[in-house]
């Protein structure tokens, strides 16, 4: 059975629940995605469905892709994801699979992109607590003393310093999908998701 979907991030909203309940939740368009190749042990050592995501310009597409995408007979996707299943059978090239493939109240995990920020300093990457406001304090977003004396003379490996925050692969697991509306290919999800809104997500049972 295939666990997962290619979706995007639409942004945050709130559903007011039973009991005057109000439930944060994360729109996701997901799906429907195509099935653009299927992967059998006896062709490729493994089982997998290969799912496209999104609509792309044929002249925006590289010569390899659009050669893959004309033998499969479907349009040029924007983004090509991997999902292995246990009968590869079950699934044929150019098939549409939906978000009715999750349901109200099932627990999944989203990994995106989480928001990049750039070059940033330990208060804001790390949360320190800074230097003090008053009585000429300089400090006041420095790390502090980071060295370890004399001994061993040098600064331990793993240091919470300043550097690049966020832009990385994030994974965001045991959420709980509060609502699926596949006509509209839209799932509604408890809380937040990594990445920044129009941010591509793969969803999969967890």
């Amino acid at each position: 059975m295939l666990k997962g979907l290619i979706g995007k991030k639409l942004g945050m909203t709130r559903l007011f629940m039973g009991e005057g309940r109000v439930v944060p939740v994360t729109m996701i368009e997901l799906g429907p995605c195509t099935v653009v190749q299927v992967k059998t042990p006896q062709g490729d050592k493994y089982a997998a469905v290969q799912l496209g995501f999104g609509v792309k310009k044929a002249k925006r597409t590289t010569k390899p892709l659009a050669g893959h995408f004309k033998k499969a007979g479907v349009d040029p996707k924007a983004v090509l994801k991997e999902f292995p299943v246990a009968d590869p059978a079950a699934y044929s090239v150019g098939q549409e699979i939906t978000a009715d493939l999750f349901a109200p109240g099932e627990k999944i995990k989203v990994t995106g992109t989480s928001k990049g920020r750039g070059f940033s300093g330990v208060v804001k990457r790390h949360g320190f607590g800074g230097g003090r406001d008053t009585h000429g304090c300089t400090t006041h977003d420095a790390p502090g003393s980071i060295g370890a004396s004399a001994y061993p003379s040098r600064v331990f490996k793993g240091k919470r310093l300043p550097g690049q925050y966020g832009s990385h692969r994030t994974t965001v697991r045991n959420l709980s999908v509060v609502d699926v509306r596949p006509e509209q290919n839209l799932m509604l999800v408890k809380g937040a998701i990594p990445g920044a809104v129009g941010g591509i997500v793969l969803v999969e049972k967890a």
